[in-house]
Protein backbone atom coordinates (compact mmCIF):
# COMPACT_ATOMS: atom_id res chain seq x y z
CA UNK A 1 0.00 0.00 0.00
CA UNK A 2 1.39 3.32 -0.81
CA UNK A 3 0.78 6.60 0.67
CA UNK A 4 -0.67 9.33 -1.77
CA UNK A 5 -1.35 13.01 -0.98
CA UNK A 6 -3.66 14.97 -2.49
CA UNK A 7 -4.57 18.60 -2.02
CA UNK A 8 -7.19 21.04 -2.81
CA UNK A 9 -11.06 21.84 -2.26
CA UNK A 10 -13.47 19.61 -1.87
CA UNK A 11 -16.92 21.11 -2.43
CA UNK A 12 -20.88 20.17 -2.03
CA UNK A 13 -22.29 19.79 -5.50
CA UNK A 14 -26.06 20.98 -6.18
CA UNK A 15 -27.92 18.91 -8.68
CA UNK A 16 -30.99 18.57 -10.43
CA UNK A 17 -32.60 15.20 -10.73
CA UNK A 18 -32.00 13.14 -13.76
CA UNK A 19 -31.27 16.05 -16.88
CA UNK A 20 -33.52 18.56 -15.20
CA UNK A 21 -32.94 22.15 -15.73
CA UNK A 22 -31.78 24.68 -12.77
CA UNK A 23 -35.25 26.86 -13.40
CA UNK A 24 -37.04 24.04 -13.30
CA UNK A 25 -36.09 22.27 -9.94
CA UNK A 26 -37.34 22.37 -6.92
CA UNK A 27 -34.89 20.26 -5.08
CA UNK A 28 -31.36 19.56 -5.84
CA UNK A 29 -29.14 16.67 -4.47
CA UNK A 30 -26.16 17.23 -2.15
CA UNK A 31 -22.99 15.58 -3.64
CA UNK A 32 -19.79 16.26 -2.41
CA UNK A 33 -16.36 16.31 -4.70
CA UNK A 34 -13.90 18.32 -6.20
CA UNK A 35 -10.73 17.72 -8.59
CA UNK A 36 -7.94 16.32 -5.98
CA UNK A 37 -11.23 14.93 -3.86
CA UNK A 38 -11.73 12.69 -6.21
CA UNK A 39 -8.87 11.51 -7.08
CA UNK A 40 -8.23 10.68 -3.15
CA UNK A 41 -11.48 8.40 -3.33
CA UNK A 42 -10.10 6.83 -6.22
CA UNK A 43 -6.94 5.74 -5.10
CA UNK A 44 -8.51 4.75 -1.31
CA UNK A 45 -10.69 2.42 -4.09
CA UNK A 46 -7.49 0.56 -5.18
CA UNK A 47 -6.40 0.19 -1.76
CA UNK A 48 -3.93 2.87 -1.08
CA UNK A 49 -3.29 4.89 2.08
CA UNK A 50 -5.33 7.82 0.11
CA UNK A 51 -4.84 11.31 2.38
CA UNK A 52 -6.90 13.99 1.48
CA UNK A 53 -5.58 17.83 2.74
CA UNK A 54 -7.95 20.76 3.05
CA UNK A 55 -9.42 23.04 5.00
CA UNK A 56 -13.43 22.84 5.70
CA UNK A 57 -15.78 24.40 8.07
CA UNK A 58 -16.38 22.76 11.46
CA UNK A 59 -19.91 23.13 11.21
CA UNK A 60 -22.40 20.45 9.96
CA UNK A 61 -21.83 21.50 6.34
CA UNK A 62 -18.45 20.66 6.38
CA UNK A 63 -19.30 17.22 8.31
CA UNK A 64 -20.86 15.94 4.93
CA UNK A 65 -17.74 16.49 3.02
CA UNK A 66 -15.76 14.53 5.57
CA UNK A 67 -17.86 12.18 6.15
CA UNK A 68 -18.24 11.31 2.57
CA UNK A 69 -14.25 10.97 2.49
CA UNK A 70 -14.41 8.66 5.61
CA UNK A 71 -16.87 6.78 3.77
CA UNK A 72 -15.09 6.17 1.17
CA UNK A 73 -11.60 5.25 2.74
CA UNK A 74 -9.93 8.18 2.36
CA UNK A 75 -7.94 9.53 5.50
CA UNK A 76 -9.11 12.58 6.65
CA UNK A 77 -6.75 13.56 9.32
CA UNK A 78 -5.22 16.09 8.31
CA UNK A 79 -8.40 18.40 7.04
CA UNK A 80 -8.12 21.25 9.05
CA UNK A 81 -11.32 22.66 10.28
CA UNK A 82 -12.15 26.40 10.34
CA UNK A 83 -13.52 29.21 8.16
CA UNK A 84 -16.70 30.49 6.88
CA UNK A 85 -18.22 28.60 4.35
CA UNK A 86 -17.52 25.11 2.05
CA UNK A 87 -17.51 25.58 -1.56
CA UNK A 88 -20.60 25.09 -3.60
CA UNK A 89 -21.39 24.43 -7.07
CA UNK A 90 -24.81 23.84 -9.13
CA UNK A 91 -24.29 21.19 -11.86
CA UNK A 92 -27.10 21.23 -14.39
CA UNK A 93 -26.53 17.19 -16.69
CA UNK A 94 -26.54 17.97 -20.10
CA UNK A 95 -27.94 15.57 -23.08
CA UNK A 96 -27.34 15.03 -26.48
CA UNK A 97 -26.98 18.53 -27.96
CA UNK A 98 -27.66 20.57 -24.83
CA UNK A 99 -24.16 20.72 -22.56
CA UNK A 100 -23.97 20.31 -19.29
CA UNK A 101 -23.44 23.41 -17.45
CA UNK A 102 -21.70 24.32 -13.89
CA UNK A 103 -22.09 27.54 -11.82
CA UNK A 104 -19.73 28.73 -9.10
CA UNK A 105 -20.36 29.66 -5.80
CA UNK A 106 -17.01 28.86 -3.92
CA UNK A 107 -15.54 32.78 -3.36
CA UNK A 108 -14.73 33.13 -0.04
CA UNK A 109 -14.15 29.54 0.84
CA UNK A 110 -12.38 27.88 4.16
CA UNK A 111 -9.68 26.54 2.12
CA UNK A 112 -9.76 29.74 -0.31
CA UNK A 113 -8.71 31.65 2.79
CA UNK A 114 -6.46 29.54 5.00
CA UNK A 115 -3.08 30.27 6.22
CA UNK A 116 0.53 28.12 5.93
CA UNK A 117 0.15 27.77 9.55
CA UNK A 118 -2.80 25.73 8.96
CA UNK A 119 -1.09 22.66 7.61
CA UNK A 120 2.34 21.42 8.63
CA UNK A 121 3.56 20.15 5.39
CA UNK A 122 6.20 18.31 6.15
CA UNK A 123 4.96 16.36 8.44
CA UNK A 124 1.76 15.46 5.93
CA UNK A 125 4.37 14.70 3.20
CA UNK A 126 6.39 12.35 5.70
CA UNK A 127 6.78 8.22 3.98
CA UNK A 128 4.30 9.82 1.56
CA UNK A 129 5.14 8.24 -1.82
CA UNK A 130 3.32 10.01 -4.24
CA UNK A 131 1.68 14.11 -4.17
CA UNK A 132 -1.02 15.08 -6.28
CA UNK A 133 -2.30 18.78 -6.81
CA UNK A 134 -4.25 20.34 -9.65
CA UNK A 135 -4.48 23.47 -11.57
CA UNK A 136 -7.85 24.01 -10.10
CA UNK A 137 -6.18 25.05 -6.23
CA UNK A 138 -4.02 27.58 -7.23
CA UNK A 139 -7.30 29.53 -9.14
CA UNK A 140 -9.15 29.31 -6.11
CA UNK A 141 -7.17 31.92 -4.53
CA UNK A 142 -3.44 33.32 -4.03
CA UNK A 143 -3.11 32.18 -0.65
CA UNK A 144 -4.00 28.95 -2.03
CA UNK A 145 -1.44 29.15 -5.01
CA UNK A 146 0.94 30.28 -2.15
CA UNK A 147 -0.14 26.90 -0.03
CA UNK A 148 0.10 24.81 -3.01
CA UNK A 149 3.81 25.89 -3.71
CA UNK A 150 4.60 25.19 0.27
CA UNK A 151 2.93 21.51 -0.57
CA UNK A 152 5.50 21.34 -3.67
CA UNK A 153 8.50 21.93 -1.81
CA UNK A 154 7.63 19.84 1.17
CA UNK A 155 6.90 16.97 -1.35
CA UNK A 156 10.72 17.80 -2.89
CA UNK A 157 12.11 17.42 0.48
CA UNK A 158 10.81 14.63 1.31
CA UNK A 159 11.61 12.81 -1.97
CA UNK A 160 7.87 12.67 -3.01
CA UNK A 161 7.13 12.10 -6.77
CA UNK A 162 5.15 14.93 -7.93
CA UNK A 163 1.91 14.76 -10.18
CA UNK A 164 -0.14 17.17 -11.58
CA UNK A 165 -3.29 17.85 -13.76
CA UNK A 166 -3.20 21.31 -15.71
CA UNK A 167 -7.40 21.73 -15.10
CA UNK A 168 -7.69 25.20 -16.82
CA UNK A 169 -11.40 26.67 -15.37
CA UNK A 170 -12.11 29.57 -17.32
CA UNK A 171 -14.92 31.17 -14.52
CA UNK A 172 -12.29 30.86 -11.61
CA UNK A 173 -8.70 32.55 -13.75
CA UNK A 174 -7.57 34.31 -17.19
CA UNK A 175 -4.93 32.45 -19.25
CA UNK A 176 -2.51 35.15 -18.32
CA UNK A 177 -2.73 35.33 -14.72
CA UNK A 178 -2.56 31.03 -15.16
CA UNK A 179 0.64 31.03 -16.87
CA UNK A 180 2.27 33.08 -14.36
CA UNK A 181 1.20 30.86 -11.57
CA UNK A 182 1.55 27.61 -13.06
CA UNK A 183 5.05 27.86 -14.90
CA UNK A 184 6.81 28.77 -11.40
CA UNK A 185 5.22 25.46 -9.79
CA UNK A 186 6.26 22.99 -12.64
CA UNK A 187 9.50 22.96 -11.77
CA UNK A 188 8.25 20.44 -8.87
CA UNK A 189 6.02 18.24 -11.04
CA UNK A 190 7.62 14.86 -12.69
CA UNK A 191 4.67 13.88 -14.13
CA UNK A 192 2.46 16.45 -15.83
CA UNK A 193 -1.23 15.62 -16.98
CA UNK A 194 -3.98 17.80 -19.01
CA UNK A 195 -5.43 17.92 -22.47
CA UNK A 196 -4.42 20.42 -25.37
CA UNK A 197 -6.62 23.15 -23.86
CA UNK A 198 -5.11 22.64 -20.32
CA UNK A 199 -1.18 22.92 -22.04
CA UNK A 200 -1.96 26.31 -24.06
CA UNK A 201 -4.24 28.08 -21.61
CA UNK A 202 -2.01 27.14 -18.30
CA UNK A 203 1.49 26.90 -19.68
CA UNK A 204 1.20 28.25 -23.19
CA UNK A 205 1.85 24.88 -25.56
CA UNK A 206 -0.45 24.78 -28.62
CA UNK A 207 -0.51 21.53 -30.33
CA UNK A 208 -0.36 20.97 -33.82
CA UNK A 209 -4.05 19.08 -33.43
CA UNK A 210 -7.54 20.38 -34.71
CA UNK A 211 -9.20 19.07 -32.36
CA UNK A 212 -12.79 20.28 -32.57
CA UNK A 213 -12.69 18.98 -36.09
CA UNK A 214 -12.22 15.39 -34.27
CA UNK A 215 -8.55 15.13 -35.13
CA UNK A 216 -6.88 13.35 -32.17
CA UNK A 217 -4.19 11.59 -33.92
CA UNK A 218 -1.08 11.19 -31.82
CA UNK A 219 1.33 12.53 -34.22
CA UNK A 220 0.02 15.99 -33.35
CA UNK A 221 1.15 16.06 -29.49
CA UNK A 222 4.46 14.93 -30.42
CA UNK A 223 6.03 18.15 -30.57
CA UNK A 224 4.20 19.95 -27.86
CA UNK A 225 5.14 16.85 -25.41
CA UNK A 226 8.75 16.78 -26.12
CA UNK A 227 8.93 20.74 -25.96
CA UNK A 228 7.18 20.41 -22.46
CA UNK A 229 9.76 17.71 -21.13
CA UNK A 230 12.77 19.62 -22.19
CA UNK A 231 11.15 23.38 -20.50
CA UNK A 232 10.03 22.20 -17.59
CA UNK A 233 12.04 18.64 -17.10
CA UNK A 234 8.78 16.44 -16.72
CA UNK A 235 9.39 12.32 -16.54
CA UNK A 236 6.19 11.76 -18.23
CA UNK A 237 3.67 14.14 -20.04
CA UNK A 238 0.29 12.87 -20.41
CA UNK A 239 -2.80 14.04 -22.24
CA UNK A 240 -6.40 12.78 -22.56
CA UNK A 241 -7.88 13.25 -25.90
CA UNK A 242 -11.93 13.75 -25.56
CA UNK A 243 -13.91 13.08 -28.97
CA UNK A 244 -17.36 15.56 -28.05
CA UNK A 245 -20.11 14.08 -30.02
CA UNK A 246 -22.65 15.27 -27.92
CA UNK A 247 -23.13 15.46 -24.02
CA UNK A 248 -24.28 11.87 -23.72
CA UNK A 249 -21.67 10.48 -26.60
CA UNK A 250 -17.58 11.19 -26.45
CA UNK A 251 -15.20 9.13 -27.76
CA UNK A 252 -11.95 9.01 -24.95
CA UNK A 253 -8.41 7.78 -25.34
CA UNK A 254 -5.05 9.24 -23.91
CA UNK A 255 -1.37 9.62 -24.91
CA UNK A 256 1.95 9.26 -22.77
CA UNK A 257 5.78 10.13 -23.35
CA UNK A 258 8.54 9.03 -20.95
CA UNK A 259 11.31 10.84 -23.07
CA UNK A 260 11.47 7.32 -25.01
CA UNK A 261 8.74 6.74 -26.43
CA UNK A 262 4.84 7.94 -27.52
CA UNK A 263 2.34 5.19 -25.97
CA UNK A 264 -1.07 5.95 -27.39
CA UNK A 265 -3.90 4.04 -25.44
CA UNK A 266 -7.10 2.01 -26.69
CA UNK A 267 -10.12 4.27 -27.88
CA UNK A 268 -13.76 3.91 -25.91
CA UNK A 269 -16.68 4.75 -27.49
CA UNK A 270 -18.57 6.13 -24.51
CA UNK A 271 -22.74 6.40 -25.14
CA UNK A 272 -24.41 7.05 -23.22
CA UNK A 273 -22.91 9.23 -20.53
CA UNK A 274 -24.37 9.24 -16.99
CA UNK A 275 -22.05 11.68 -15.85
CA UNK A 276 -18.93 12.97 -17.33
CA UNK A 277 -17.55 15.28 -14.45
CA UNK A 278 -15.35 14.04 -12.59
CA UNK A 279 -13.89 12.12 -15.57
CA UNK A 280 -10.28 13.79 -15.98
CA UNK A 281 -10.29 12.98 -11.81
CA UNK A 282 -10.77 9.63 -12.49
CA UNK A 283 -8.13 9.58 -15.24
CA UNK A 284 -5.46 11.08 -13.15
CA UNK A 285 -6.54 8.47 -10.09
CA UNK A 286 -5.97 5.72 -12.89
CA UNK A 287 -3.03 6.85 -13.27
CA UNK A 288 -1.11 7.21 -10.54
CA UNK A 289 -2.32 3.72 -9.46
CA UNK A 290 -0.61 1.94 -12.50
CA UNK A 291 2.58 3.74 -12.20
CA UNK A 292 3.03 2.98 -9.00
CA UNK A 293 1.77 -0.69 -9.51
CA UNK A 294 3.64 -1.17 -12.44
CA UNK A 295 6.46 1.01 -12.56
CA UNK A 296 8.42 1.72 -15.81
CA UNK A 297 5.59 0.29 -17.81
CA UNK A 298 3.79 3.43 -18.89
CA UNK A 299 1.42 1.48 -21.55
CA UNK A 300 -0.17 -0.54 -19.20
CA UNK A 301 -0.54 2.41 -16.43
CA UNK A 302 -2.17 4.59 -19.29
CA UNK A 303 -4.47 1.55 -20.14
CA UNK A 304 -5.59 0.93 -16.59
CA UNK A 305 -6.10 5.29 -16.50
CA UNK A 306 -8.08 5.16 -19.56
CA UNK A 307 -10.36 2.44 -18.72
CA UNK A 308 -11.08 3.52 -14.67
CA UNK A 309 -12.19 7.09 -16.49
CA UNK A 310 -14.14 5.34 -18.95
CA UNK A 311 -15.53 3.50 -16.51
CA UNK A 312 -16.31 6.75 -14.37
CA UNK A 313 -18.41 8.35 -17.01
CA UNK A 314 -21.11 5.58 -16.34
CA UNK A 315 -21.42 6.63 -12.50
CA UNK A 316 -23.49 9.20 -11.33
CA UNK A 317 -21.96 12.01 -8.48
CA UNK A 318 -18.03 13.41 -9.16
CA UNK A 319 -16.07 9.95 -7.73
CA UNK A 320 -15.39 7.05 -9.30
CA UNK A 321 -16.90 4.36 -7.17
CA UNK A 322 -14.80 1.22 -9.30
CA UNK A 323 -12.70 -1.58 -8.20
CA UNK A 324 -9.19 -2.33 -9.38
CA UNK A 325 -10.94 -5.84 -10.53
CA UNK A 326 -13.64 -3.78 -12.70
CA UNK A 327 -11.06 -1.78 -14.34
CA UNK A 328 -8.80 -4.84 -14.76
CA UNK A 329 -11.61 -6.69 -16.38
CA UNK A 330 -12.88 -3.76 -18.61
CA UNK A 331 -9.12 -3.58 -19.52
CA UNK A 332 -9.14 -7.31 -20.26
CA UNK A 333 -11.65 -6.36 -22.91
CA UNK A 334 -14.82 -7.06 -21.16
CA UNK A 335 -17.47 -4.21 -22.06
CA UNK A 336 -20.45 -6.06 -22.82
CA UNK A 337 -22.07 -4.90 -19.72
CA UNK A 338 -23.59 -8.11 -18.93
CA UNK A 339 -24.75 -8.90 -15.31
CA UNK A 340 -22.42 -10.26 -13.51
CA UNK A 341 -23.54 -12.77 -11.22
Amino acid sequence: MSKIVTFGEIMLRLSPEGCDRFVQSEAFRIIPGGGEANVAVSLANYGHNSVFVSKLPAHEIGQIAVNTLRKYGVNTEHITRGGERIGLYYAETGASMRPSKVIYDRAHSAIAEAEPEDFDFDAIMEGADWFHWSGITPAISDKAAELTRLACEAAKRHGVTVSVDLNFRKKLWTSEKAISVMKPLMKYVDVCIGNEEDAQLCLGFKPDADVEAGNTDAAGYEGIFKQMREEFGFKYVVSTLRESFSATHNGWKALIYDGKEFYQSKRYDIDPIIDRVGGGDSFSGGLIHGMLKWPGEQGKALEFAVAASALKHTINGDMNLESEAEVMALVGGSANGRVQR
